[in-house]
């Protein structure tokens, strides 16, 4: 972390506290325009793809090789790309694969930042990417533009695990740490929590499926409603 920046301290509970504040303004903005507007949607997506650029040209500025350290095999990665395409299209499996591992993965990585050698730029970068992943699953769900399916929390479980399985891969072969499958981060996490490897990526399992039920809770339809939409359907496909 940097120096002025403590965990927990104001500055960090500012910036999670302008997380969701932003996500609601925006949100609120979007269901005030014309239906289908797209500007709210694409300038995001385009603030996402500068934030990764930034990133990625930074290493190039200072030399620094992308193989095999710096490659986008991190849960983050992936969200980022899925909330780009989820803003862009709106198609409803990219967002269920982006809403959880945004909601469940920036938000862990906002809460205990994994900075170990931070630069101001490389903080400003962290949390702007981070945040905005959240505040683009979140705007989409509250604007009522997309929302997580029944099966979603399934088809994100598979999900996971299949890029977990590559990165995995990929750390085997190549010594390095991507989803921290071979060591946890130096600096402070929730998976200090979980026991010593491999015990805590067994644990992850279970942390992720009880996250992401949790998380799907808020747009889960009470079985009346879904009963009285079914029989709705019903009556209307007999008359």
């Amino acid at each position: 972390m940097p120096a002025n920046l403590h965990l927990f301290g104001l500055v960090h509970l500012l910036i999670l506290s302008a997380v969701p504040l932003l996500a609601w303004l925006l949100a609120g903005l979007q269901r005030s325009l014309a239906p289908g507007a797209r500007g709210i949607r694409w300038t995001l997506a385009l603030l996402l793809l500068l934030c990764t650029v930034l990133f990625y040209g930074n290493f190039a500025v200072h030399g620094e090789p992308m193989f095999p350290r710096h490659l986008p095999l991190e849960l983050c990665d992936a969200s980022l790309w899925l909330a780009i395409a989820a803003l862009l299209t709106l198609n409803p499996l990219v967002y269920d694969l982006a809403y959880y591992f945004a909601a469940a993965g920036a938000t862990m990585a906002l809460l205990t930042p994994n900075l170990t050698e931070p630069s101001l730029f490389l903080s400003v970068q962290f949390f702007a990417d981070h945040g905005l992943l959240v505040v683009a699953v979140l705007y989409l769900a509250w604007s009522g533009q997309a929302r997580p399916r029944p099966g979603s929390v399934a088809r994100a479980m598979v999900g996971l695990n299949v890029f977990a399985a590559i990165a995995g891969g990929f750390d085997s072969i190549f010594q390095t740490d991507y989803m921290f499958l071979r060591a946890k981060p130096p600096t402070v996490s929730a998976l200090d929590l979980l026991g010593p490897w491999p015990w805590y990526i067994v644990a992850c399992e279970g942390v992720a499926l009880v996250a992401f039920a949790l998380l799907y809770l808020p747009f889960r339809r009470p079985a009346a409603e879904g009963q009285a939409e079914h029989g709705g359907m019903i009556e209307n496909s007999g008359s």
